[in-house]
């Protein structure tokens, strides 16, 4: 059985039907769990807290892409086995093919910032959105505006214009929070609306593949398609994280569920917020992981850091004097255990910025003056 990381929104409006067949059929066994320690009474106080300020998201899109995809594997083979019609796609050009696709909706999660109408979500939800509508606890539904999104975190910030204020919830550090700590997520799996679980932290700074700035909190609580943008809360009512993605052989909730931090999303919000786009750092050099024979050959008790495997001509990292061969311990005082460690901590400086990064070239410690760059929307 292959074990995938998936996004956990958009949740397609039209998959519900195959999620509750594929349940009926298939046998669900109870597992026990390990108790956690939960607030005197249960969270009932908390979700009446923090809950109206949960938003259903809906989005719309043109789906030509989906239709043709459809004509081809696997859709052709299982026609011709099955002895099943294929769909149709409206006869035309290409033009006339796209303004004829059936539109296609999605739906997923978010939280609001601000009682003026701010809301964080991922980018994943509204990417490639023609529409965004977004729906409050007590009913209220709203046209959403995209102010911004960013590929990078996969964090997005929309806003709706609410005649009232609207009821926001606050951040916390997720720098604070530990493993072992109790965190509850609110959000909208499979378009059921408000829908909330509770969990603990299960590991920080977590890298799942899914990109070279991964750095995610890891959640039991159960999340799943739908929850994308929903808040991760800890036991003050605080957001600690925003729901993204799940670990999972089934495309369902196993317990394993991953949330951006809350503090790289306050850093790349305020960014989106005044100017509708994340800037991130950019150095310029090719890495790979340190290996034990390089480190035991170096006098390292073991491996640590990111071994600098080629410098970009003319890139920051060139003009700062890095070479092919260093390894990279620091950055910007953030020290660089771990392979990942090191395009987190550059893309989450900002550019023209002046730091220091600490070297060890043929074992000797050095360090290194560099004016980080600005990452090209390519290089995201």
């Amino acid at each position: 059985m292959r074990t995938t990381v998936k996004k956990t929104g958009r949740a397609r409006l039209a998959g519900l039907a195959l999620v509750a067949a594929l349940a009926s059929s298939t046998a669900i066994a109870v597992i026990p769990g390990v108790a956690t320690a939960e607030p005197a009474g249960g969270y009932a106080d908390l979700v009446q807290k923090v809950a109206p300020s949960v938003v259903y998201i809906e989005v719309t899109e043109k789906a030509p892409q989906q239709m043709q995809m459809m004509q081809g594997f696997p859709f052709q083979e299982f026609s011709q086995q099955f002895g099943i019609p294929m769909p149709q796609m409206p006869q035309g050009n290409d033009q006339q093919q796209s303004q004829n696709a059936p539109a296609a909706h999605g739906v997923g999660s978010g939280f609001i910032i601000d009682s003026k109408g701010l809301i964080v979500t991922n980018n994943h939800v509204v990417d490639g959105a023609t529409a965004v509508k977004v729906t409050l606890q007590d009913g209220r539904s709203f046209d959403a505006k995209v102010i911004g999104t960013d590929p990078v975190t996969d964090v997005a910030l929309i806003k709706v214009d609410a005649t009232d204020p609207l009821p926001a919830v606050s951040f916390d550090s997720s720098q604070a929070i530990r493993v072992g700590d109790d965190v509850m997520a609110v959000g909208n799996p499979f378009g059921l609306g408000g829908t909330v679980t509770t969990g603990i932290i299960s590991a920080k700074a977590r890298d799942i593949g899914s990109g070279a700035y991964d750095n995610y909190l890891q959640t039991d609580a159960a999340i799943n398609k739908g929850n994308s943008g929903g808040p991760l809360f800890d036991d003050a009512g605080k957001v600690v994280g925003m729901n993204t993605a799940i670990l999972s052989p089934s495309g369902g909730s196993v317990g394993i569920g991953f949330a951006v931090p809350s503090d790289v999303v306050q850093q790349v919000v305020a960014q989106l917020e005044h100017g509708g786009k994340a800037e991130h750092g950019w150095l310029g050099v090719q890495i790979q992981a340190v290996s034990p024979d390089v480190a035991a050959a170096i006098g390292l008790d073991k491996p640590e850091g990111a071994l600098v495997a080629a410098v970009n001509p003319d890139s920051p990292a060139a003009k700062a004097g890095l070479k092919r061969g260093d390894i990279i311990t620091a950055f910007g005082g953030t020290d660089i255990k771990q392979l990942h460690d090191l395009p987190r901590a550059v893309a989450m400086t900002a550019p023209d910025t002046a730091t220091k990064i600490d070297v060890l070239r043929a074992g000797k410690k050095m360090e290194l003056n560099v004016s980080v760059g600005l990452m090209a929307p390519q290089k995201a």
